[in-house]
């Protein structure tokens, strides 16, 4: 057994944030203790870090209700968890490659400040060239 503050520091969430997924059912089944205080189990534990991984990777509070209510039917419903996380996984997935395009262009630009360092350097009136753009041109 766990208590909240053992779950905010080794999980790397906040108590306001579990405190929002009980209120919004998607974290159940938490105990109290004599005093009121919750009380989490292992399995709390891994679904709360599971919960948090698709909420970071994009997923509404509702598709994880979905996917809890699934879940909760057994295996009956086994392929269409399945199915809903493939999707998941696909939409993250664009986004990664979205990010690592966004990424090359930022390492072109800076490849770009590299290359013209010097010449700035020694000139201070060197316009600086990146992109079709020059820097006399944005004054």
């Amino acid at each position: 057994m766990y208590s909240m503050n053992y779950v905010v520091e080794n999980i790397n969430i906040s108590a306001k944030t579990l405190r929002f997924y009980e209120e919004q059912g998607i974290l159940r089944n938490i105990s109290r203790d004599e005093k009121g205080r919750r009380i989490y189990t292992r399995q709390n534990m891994d679904w709360i870090a599971f919960i948090r991984c698709l909420r970071e990777t994009g997923m509404s509070i509702a598709k994880i209700k979905e996917y809890q209510r699934l879940f909760e039917a057994g295996n009956a419903t086994f392929v269409e968890r399945q199915e809903m996380l493939k999707l998941h996984k696909i939409e993250i997935q664009k986004h990664i490659e979205e990010e690592l395009k966004h990424l090359e262009e930022i390492n072109y630009k800076l490849a770009m400040y590299d290359l013209q360092k010097d010449e700035i350097e020694k000139n201070p009136n060197h316009v600086f060239k990146c992109h079709g753009m020059e820097s006399s041109a944005l004054n």
